[in-house]
């Protein structure tokens, strides 16, 4: 009978197999890619079978290793459900849970989580990493966080963002409104949709909530957003909307006090709805450290149980 080596192997071969490329697992699983390239023909040599095939991107699997993926991940599932297990035998919950955070750790309540994670379960050991919206949901999709904190627009408009392998949490409900440069105000007290779209945008990347929003509603009216400049971060846009390069959004709260602090203006007859979200694997959604997760966020933010 063929005895694998260990469970570091198969997730090596799995991380591979979902990023293509051995640099990549490598770092994800803080290896060198010596060691990964090791184990990946170790598997091979134990299974007798060519797992991976060389293409100009990177690798592929071959019609073996894509059969035996699948079985890979339940391997590394169970022995993952089998170490939870204990934990709750032991009363303890313990393990790591990486999470994806967006825009600033107040509207988050991202002190608060941490503060009441480490009184209430110091056994969890909390990892941080920070983008925007659509990378931290890629990360999740790639199962490189197990949690993050996404945007998006309300309700079932939601849906179009995950696919039947992430749970998302509504945590809170919010407006964008849409601001612009002071003295811009007679422009855009009363313009609608189309009057904005043609005036200067300050435009944001493709995987950023405000892309996304602005996209479904100028796309649904036909409209082309003019846009003279991107910009990656909240604190960037507003200060390239107060030196009057153009249009963007804000969230109200933020809006209403750049107006009262800077005079910038306002669009009086427009607001983009949105919702603050908390997104997991729903495959993982019932583990003791996502109920921990839960359990606390449904207290900071005062959510009903499920």
């Amino acid at each position: 009978m063929t005895r694998f080596s260990n469970i570091n192997t198969l997730l090596a071969f799995v991380t591979v197999a979902r990023e293509g490329s051995v640099s990549r697992a490598a770092e994800l699983l803080n290896l060198t890619q010596p060691a990964v390239s090791q184990q990946l023909r170790r598997l091979s040599e134990e299974v007798g079978l060519p797992l991976f095939e060389r293409e100009a991107a990177g690798l592929r699997l071959t019609g073996d290793g894509a059969a035996l993926l699948p079985k890979a991940e339940q391997v590394i599932e169970a022995m993952g459900a089998f170490r939870q297990a204990a934990c709750q035998r032991s009363d303890v919950v313990t393990g790591p849970l990486r999470i994806g955070t967006i825009i600033d750790p107040e509207f988050i309540r991202l002190g608060q989580l941490l503060g009441r994670m480490r009184a209430e379960f110091p056994g969890i050991e909390t990892e941080l990493s920070h983008g925007i919206s659509g990378e931290i949901m890629a990360r999740l999709l790639r199962g490189q966080i197990d949690a993050g904190f996404v945007l998006g627009p309300p309700g079932d408009e939601a849906g179009a963002m995950v696919d039947e392998t992430v749970h998302l949490v509504t945590l809170a409900a919010f407006s964008y409104r849409v601001v612009a440069p002071a003295g811009w105000q007679a422009q855009v007290e009363t313009a609608d949709w189309p009057a904005l779209a043609a005036l200067p945008w300050i435009g944001t990347p493709e995987m950023s909530a405000h892309y996304q929003l602005l996209r479904r509603i100028f796309e649904a009216r036909g409209l082309e957003q003019n846009v003279v400049a991107r910009v990656d971060q909240e604190a960037s846009m507003m200060e390239m909307v107060r030196s009057g390069v153009g249009l963007s959004l804000c969230r109200d709260a933020i809006a209403l006090y750049q107006k009262q602090s800077y005079g910038v203006a306002l669009a009086g007859r427009v607001a983009v709805p949105a919702c603050l979200y908390l997104a997991l694997p729903a495959r993982q959604i019932d583990s003791p450290v996502m109920a921990a997760l839960l359990g606390l966020m449904r207290g900071i933010w005062q959510l009903p149980r499920a």
